[in-house]
């Protein structure tokens, strides 16, 4: 069985990581270099790395500072934030990330995915999906979550994954930042009628909503910010428990 991944998230506008509540009230968290390395020595499976005002303003991810977090780490690295161009991922992955995440872009032009997948290869490719719950439904939106659509989350779940993705990051617009536990029915959901890895985001807020996303949400990786940013939470002692769980983890020797 494959082992699940604990990645925290750094959500980074102006150059610094910063977190909110359901995608307002944004505070700072700290230096991303900074996160980035203690992170990375301190038991995180992967990190993703995430530009929220990219696509709004209208710029690139800031390459130079992936770079300068890229140096810094020795585990896999996912980043996402105005990506709309073949020219995007190039410049990313010359920087040093590992793999890219795209979304708005995506519901714009979804054969972006299909080009991507085939240039890079699946592996490589995430697609970000930021839903919120209207009237019994899930509903994509875009651009930090500012643009409502009429897409079903489910739908184009299906859909991205056919044009080649090889992951999709799921974060419940609902449930982000309230630290009351992850959108479980909807990942459980995502998790059945998919072939590909799920990542959980939105909700963590204690060591059972961890445990509660792998076992009832069936995600095969979970994925949080303020509780690791503000040590609610450390990842070995969050590692610990999954695995006093039996649920599957990679634990290092030096996490215990």
């Amino acid at each position: 069985m494959l082992t699940k991944r604990i990645i925290p998230c750094l959500d980074i506008k102006n150059g610094r990581t910063v977190k909110g509540i359901n995608f307002l009230d944004l505070r700072d968290a700290g230096d991303p270099v900074e996160l980035a390395k203690f992170y990375s020595e301190n038991g995180a499976d992967e990190l993703v790395f995430l530009d929220i005002s990219a696509t709004e303003e209208r710029r690139r991810t800031l390459a130079e500072l992936v770079l300068k977090v890229a140096e810094t780490i020795n585990i896999p690295f996912t980043v996402g934030g105005g990506i709309s161009s073949v020219e995007d991922v190039e410049t990313l992955l010359n920087n040093g990330a590992d793999k890219v995440s795209v979304n708005s872009s995506a519901v714009k032009n979804p054969q972006l995915i299909n080009v991507l997948a085939s240039k890079f290869g699946s592996q490589c490719i995430v697609v970000a999906i930021d839903a919120k719950l209207i009237d019994g439904n899930w509903k994509v939106h875009l651009v930090g979550g500012k643009v409502p659509t009429e897409l079903d989350l489910f739908e184009w779940a299906k859909e991205v994954e056919k044009r080649g993705a090889g992951e999709i990051l799921f974060t419940s617009m609902d449930h982000d930042g309230t630290k009351n536990g992850f959108a479980n029915d909807a990942l459980e959901k995502l998790s059945t009628e998919l072939n590909i890895p799920i990542i959980a985001s939105g909700g963590a807020g204690t060591i059972q909503h961890f445990a509660d996303t792998f076992i009832k949400g069936k995600a095969d990786a979970a994925l949080a910010a303020s509780v690791f940013h503000f040590k609610e939470i450390t990842i070995a002692a969050l590692k610990n428990e999954l695995g006093r769980q039996e649920i599957p983890i990679r634990i290092l020797s030096n996490e215990i």
